[in-house]
């Protein structure tokens, strides 16, 4: 059964962090690319980072500078810290194992004062 568990979502004052958390299973996690995606109300959900099997990334330029993706192959999870959150930023944001459309249930970040 596959399954994608996000956490570390919450409220949080604008320039505060956040680190979201994914733990997958059943998707053979080691040989995945995993990403991370958000959708804010009214928005479509977009692209944020992803990294792939062999450990390299790529950040939206939303991203760049400002959040970091870590993948742990040792116990099958895939973080995303977030520095210097905006309003803007506030979102559900979903894991994502994008090339075999497999998702998490999503976990909401507000960035508001």
């Amino acid at each position: 059964q596959v399954q994608l568990v996000e956490s570390g979502g919450g409220l949080v004052q604008p320039g505060g962090s956040l680190r979201l958390s994914c733990a997958a299973s059943g998707i053979m996690f080691t040989i995945r690319t995993m990403a991370w995606y958000r959708q804010a109300p009214a928005s479509q959900r977009e692209l944020v980072a992803r990294v792939n099997a062999d450990g390299t990334t790529y950040y939206e330029d939303l991203a760049k500078g400002r959040f970091t993706i870590s993948r742990y192959n040792a116990n099958n999870t895939v973080d995303l810290q977030m520095n210097s959150l905006k309003p803007e930023d506030t979102a559900v944001y979903y894991c994502a194992a994008p090339y075999i459309n497999k998702w998490g249930q999503g976990t909401q970040v507000t960035v508001s004062s």
